[in-house]
């Protein structure tokens, strides 16, 4: 069965790739958390890119060889295994990176040593802003790029004051930013702010106190991991949501742990590029795909994973096997995949994809996401990129 899930999936793809198969193996390195705070993202991004890589290598006869290294979730060891990476094991390209700090820490080595990196979910701006580089290709999302339509979508609700929240680091201020740009330019108020210490908050009583008191409508959030599961779970025990519903980045109740939030879960509408439950052929093979290797549903850092190794093979073919080829060649690419149309913004070199708003809902087999609204996908802004310069 597995065989044939995986036949079905190349079979979407045939076609989509050039002809031409590298002549060579191309070494990876993945750079991901095994441990710490975000260890199931990372876990889940490595299942997703070998999933990826066996179901689209085949397709153009290339071989890879993967190193996995661990961040730990910390820039200064993040940085230290990219070196090892790439001046010890000799990657030809790198592909990874959960956090922003970590995406931040290694950028100019990157940069500098020419080596091709694949963010595979990091989502902080600058990187694909005023720090870009030729030599980063992002394939999962920008953080104002997931919550910036949300704030105009919103509002059209009939949703007027908003109080936010989210942890204290790039990520949460850049994701609750992004939403604000949105909610603001529709006519909406923000009555409030909080971001709490991230990896250190475990008590929101205080904070979610605060949003009781502010007369907002609704409360928009972002935390991921084990954040999410707590703040969750006490925004329901606190009683605050019938009478202000709880909005947020889709990360707040991903399907890699929203089954651990468990029925506080239910109503939470939340935006992200993909949910399991995306209605098209790509996402269908991919998810029985998944399900049949993982034995549980994908997440979106499981598609993210995918998509970068979908990435990788489609560079790869078309000849491009050295780092400055596969760097000029990542920046091309553009496929249908599980999210939809997905391509890279040549200006930046940064995703463009749809935006789904998705409600948590109870179904058959436990909670699940429907798709409540597809907002249309936007390039971000280029925010001081200027690719032609950064060689």
């Amino acid at each position: 069965m597995k065989d044939k899930l995986i036949g079905v999936l190349a079979g979407l793809c045939a076609g989509g790739l050039a002809v031409q198969a590298a002549a060579e193996e191309i070494k990876v390195g993945l750079l991901l958390p095994y441990s710490g705070v975000y260890a199931a993202l990372g876990n889940d991004i490595e299942a997703g890119f070998r999933l990826g890589l066996q179901t689209f290598a085949p397709e153009t006869q290339a071989s890879f060889a993967i190193v996995t290294e661990d961040t730990e979730v910390k820039p200064p060891v993040g940085l230290a295994k990219a070196r090892k990476l790439v001046l010890d094991d000799q990657v030809d390209v790198i592909a990874g990176v959960v956090s922003s700090g970590v995406l931040g820490a290694i950028r100019d080595f990157v940069h500098g040593s020419g080596v091709p990196l694949i963010v595979a979910n990091a989502g902080n701006d600058e990187a694909t802003g005023e720090q870009c580089s030729p030599y980063i290709t992002r394939m999962s999302f920008s953080n104002r790029q997931v919550n910036r339509p949300m704030g105009d979508w919103l509002h059209a609700q009939g949703v007027q004051k908003v109080f936010t929240i989210a942890p204290d680091y790039a990520a949460g201020r850049q994701m609750i930013g992004g939403f604000v740009e949105g909610f603001a330019a529709a006519g909406g108020d923000v009555v409030g702010q909080e971001y709490t210490p991230f990896q250190k908050t475990q008590d929101f009583g205080p904070y979610l106190a605060k949003a009781k008191a502010s007369g907002a409508d609704a409360v928009y959030a972002f935390y991921a991991g084990g954040e999410a599961i707590s703040f969750v779970k006490q925004y329901d025990s606190f009683g605050l949501k019938a009478a202000m519903p709880l909005y947020g980045a889709g990360f707040l109740t991903s399907p890699l742990y929203v089954e651990a939030e468990g029925p506080a879960a239910e109503g939470v509408i939340a935006a992200l590029h993909y949910v399991p439950t995306i209605d098209n052929p790509a996402n269908a093979a991919f998810v029985a795909a998944y399900k049949a290797e993982t034995g549980r549903m994908p997440s979106e850092y499981a598609v993210q994973g995918y998509d970068a190794a979908r990435a990788l093979v489609v560079a790869s073919a078309t000849g491009a096997a050295d780092r400055e080829g596969l760097a000029r060649a990542l920046a091309q690419v553009s496929f249908d995949g599980p999210r939809g149309t997905t391509a890279i913004d040549p200006a930046t070199n940064n995703i463009v994809q749809p935006i789904y708003v998705y409600e948590t809902v109870a179904g058959d087999g436990g909670l699940t996401q429907k798709v409540v609204a597809e907002l249309p996908a936007e390039a971000d802004p280029a925010n001081g990129c200027t690719l032609s310069t950064t060689n």
